[in-house]
């Protein structure tokens, strides 16, 4: 398969993820989905969180997590109680959920032994690909490589951006 990276990348989170999702269909839940599991699993071990510490603990933007609790919540997954502001919003999971953990868990080994699998054919483990390429991106961003290639700059104002920060509003 051809085509720009994002692409890709996408495609082939489609094909795993969409795969996962099959295999809960089959063992009797149609409405969970593979994104709930890294915030299912961290609430496990780590009791109620709030949706920022879960996104922390996940690895994933605030926005992302503030989503999938969104879904785990109207899938009636977990609940949501009052933190301590009037912002923050404490995850809980709900016994529907905690009923369903032993099968959640046994997808979870499957799959693992499933990436295993995949990974025998590959010439790297699927995981450390990923982890070096964000590795690397964090050392320096995507952004600051396709500057330095020398085509972009002929935009509007002209000129390369060479600093992460620049043109980025101050919070």
């Amino acid at each position: 398969m051809e085509g720009a990276i994002g692409t890709r990348l996408r495609h082939v989170l489609e094909l795993l993820d969409g795969d996962v999702a099959k295999v809960y269909v089959d063992a009797g839940l149609p409405e969970y989905r593979p994104r709930f599991s890294p915030i299912v699993r961290t609430l496990v071990a780590e009791g109620p969180l709030s949706i920022r510490a879960l996104a922390e603990a996940v690895g994933v933007t605030h926005s992302a997590a503030s989503q999938t609790v969104a879904q785990l919540n109207r899938s009636g997954f977990v609940t949501l109680e009052p933190g301590e502001d009037a912002r923050q919003r404490i995850v809980h999971l709900t016994d529907k959920t905690r009923s369903l953990l032993p099968t959640i868990e046994a997808e979870w080994q499957a799959t693992t032994a499933a990436l295993a699998d995949l990974d025998a054919e590959l010439t790297a483990p699927l995981g450390q690909i990923l982890d070096e390429v964000v590795a690397a991106v964090e050392r320096r961003s995507f952004r600051l490589r396709i500057n330095s290639s020398g085509v972009v700059g002929d935009g509007p104002s002209g000129r390369v951006v060479e600093d992460e920060t620049e043109g980025v509003p101050d919070s």
